[in-house]
């Protein structure tokens, strides 16, 4: 069984846990028999290749890859179509609009071929036009290399019309895996239009979509529209392979209640700083840390400094690699109150450091994690209540350790791997 992969990014350059995911599921792949081409908008060379083939999208030209540029478009159905076009017009003036929109696609096109784009593989400002390009460099790949895979996998919205295009123009079976829906990234009077659009696409236009959780899984299927019956949970795991446990030194005494992921609405850090100011009117022994970056930072400082506990809190910024398992090692409790974690792989890596974690009811982790405490995010106060709990009982903290040092251990990809497998064979063998 071969795969051609559409990721955005891989180890060691990675800005969140999408990359990780991709690792750690390729390598389960390779424990299955599974080979896969795994494409990326900006590989840096020193990329762990011994599981997966990677693919440098920006080292590829754009290339007529059918007999003219209108069948490539024809194909491709993605493209934009009358975008500008107004609603009411007669058919002879439509039928003006819809030609002139198709033959400024048909030279815009035409001027990308044989273009090499150096994609940033970031989450810039410039996003959406990246994702339109990989898309265009996908169908490239996905024909030059059709006698090499048997499926594709396209991860998240930024890869899905790079697998919609390879589907399209080689015919073979598409899944798409959603790690994070738009109702994750905000609320629904914030949600991206443009980003919904291109994530049903992507679910409409897949054989089989895979979900990170049953959370996920109900919301692809009521608010996206997709069939249940092509709607599969497949739950994350956790690559652990080639971690040494860490030794630290701590500069103080306090403990320490650590939240590590972006600092962003969904994993809802404004009720991690509510909590602590809870817990430090019981106890002064004791000290939080916020640990990443993301567009609350600021508001979440002077949120610190509103409530008078900047002399308990910590901001680290962006860690990565072994600054992560470092934080980790230095913790005596994690927590995750995400207002919607489609999985969370943080609360796993620290159970796995034998650090007892409280995770949000609302996070698909919460599925699968029986020794994790799990309160509600909006519920500060019981949030409180189990930090304080695991600081000032030992015993607890222990138990809560060890249950899920051994559970965790439990949830590998190799195992997960397997039941993706077994959705690539149904899919082939159809």
């Amino acid at each position: 069984m071969r795969v051609l992969m559409f990721g955005w990014e891989f180890p060691p350059h990675i800005a969140g846990g999408l990359g990780t995911a991709c690792y750690g599921i390729v390598k389960g792949l390779a424990y299955n028999g599974v080979e896969t081409l795994f494409v990326m908008p900006s590989a840096s060379g020193d990329e762990d290749q011994s599981a997966a083939r990677i693919i440098n999208a920006s080292d590829v030209a754009v290339a007529s890859v059918t007999s003219s540029v209108d069948e490539f478009l024809d194909k491709v159905r993605f493209v934009r179509i009358g975008s500008n076009m107004v609603p009411y017009v007669d058919p002879e003036e439509f039928h003006e609009l819809v030609e002139s929109e198709r033959r400024l696609q048909n030279e815009t096109f035409s001027r990308h071929l044989g273009t090499k784009y150096k994609f940033s593989g970031r989450y810039g400002s410039n996003l959406l036009e990246e994702v339109a390009r990989y898309a265009m460099v996908g169908g490239t790949i996905a024909m030059e290399h059709k006698d090499e895979f048997d499926l594709i996998h396209a991860h998240d919205w930024l890869t899905y019309l790079a697998g919609i295009a390879a589907k399209e123009l080689t015919g073979k079976p598409l899944v798409v895996h959603v790690h994070a829906t738009s109702f994750d990234r905000g609320t629904e009077d914030m949600i991206d239009s443009r980003v919904f659009d291109i994530e049903k696409r992507g679910m409409m236009a897949a054989d089989k979509v895979i979900t990170v959780s049953d959370l996920t899984r109900n919301i692809v299927i009521n608010k996206y529209g997709i069939d249940p019956s092509k709607v599969v949970t497949v739950h994350n795991a956790v690559d652990f392979s080639g971690r040494e446990d860490i030794d630290v030194q701590r500069g103080v005494r306090d403990k320490v209640v650590t939240f590590l992921g972006r600092i962003t609405f969904q994993k809802g850090p404004e009720y991690f700083i509510e909590a602590a100011a809870k817990v430090l009117k019981r106890t002064r022994n004791v000290r939080f840390v916020m640990a990443g970056s993301g567009d609350m930072m600021n508001q979440c400082i002077r949120h610190v400094a509103r409530l008078g506990i900047s002399d308990r809190f910590h901001f680290t910024g962006f860690l990565r690699g072994a600054e992560v398992q470092k934080m980790f090692a230095m913790s005596d409790v994690y927590i995750m109150p995400s207002v919607s974690e489609p999985f969370g792989i943080s609360p796993l890596e620290a159970m796995r450091t034998n650090v007892p974690s409280i995770i949000s009811n609302q996070s698909g982790a919460a599925e699968v994690l029986k020794y994790a405490f799990k309160v509600d995010f909006w519920d500060v106060d019981a949030m409180a209540d189990n930090i304080y709990a695991l600081l000032s009982y030992p015993a607890l903290a222990r138990f809560a350790a060890k249950q899920g040092y051994d559970e965790v251990n439990r949830l590998k990809w190799n195992v997960a791997t397997a039941k993706m497998k077994k959705i690539y064979e149904s899919l082939v063998n159809a």
